[in-house]
């Protein structure tokens, strides 16, 4: 008994998924069709990245900097004002280290795209210490550009939810 249902079952699975007893491929239905023909230009994945980009708050500046051939303003926040170990963090970068955890230096792939858009491999990421914290903490600086230069880093406390930009920088 059980082996004659899951045979019936199998079989209505295989009707179902081989499109219900259409003749073949020249039948797809116009939402297949769709999907078919936007699959073809570009991969899955890449679909849905634009479809999170269009609805990402976050990315609203930049598409509309994108549109208009500007940088967006972006929120910034003088050195003076950061922790200090962010200072201390943005001291170690301009020395080139040493730095206190494993993953200092790191690439940062900027996949959430809340900072400039250049190629992968131009941000790298820092630990910014957070007193008591057991873990490496929510906090995080990322520079771009050549490694050891400080003018073009952003803060992060909340793990890369929000960045600001570092201002008021100065050598020594």
């Amino acid at each position: 008994m059980k082996r004659a249902w899951f045979c019936g079952f199998i079989v209505a699975l295989s009707w179902v998924l081989s499109g219900c007893g259409k003749s073949g491929p020249d039948s797809p239905s116009p939402a297949a069709s769709a999907l078919a023909g936007a699959s073809q230009a570009e991969p899955p994945h890449v679909l849905q990245d634009k479809d999170k980009l269009k609805s990402d708050p976050r990315a609203k500046s930049w598409r509309d900097a994108a549109s208009t051939g500007s940088e967006p303003s972006q929120t910034t926040v003088d050195a003076a004002q950061l922790p200090k170990q962010a200072v201390v963090t943005l001291r170690r970068i301009e020395a080139g280290g040493p730095f206190p955890y494993e993953k200092d230096g790191i690439v940062f792939g900027n996949r959430e795209r809340m900072l400039p858009p250049h190629p992968r491999g131009f941000y790298h990421e820092y630990t910014v210490p957070t007193p008591r914290a057991r873990d490496r903490g929510a906090r995080r600086i990322v520079c771009g550009g050549p490694r050891r230069q400080v003018d073009n880093c952003f803060y992060t406390d909340d793990h890369y939810v929000s960045f600001k930009r570092i201002a008021g920088l100065t050598s020594g």
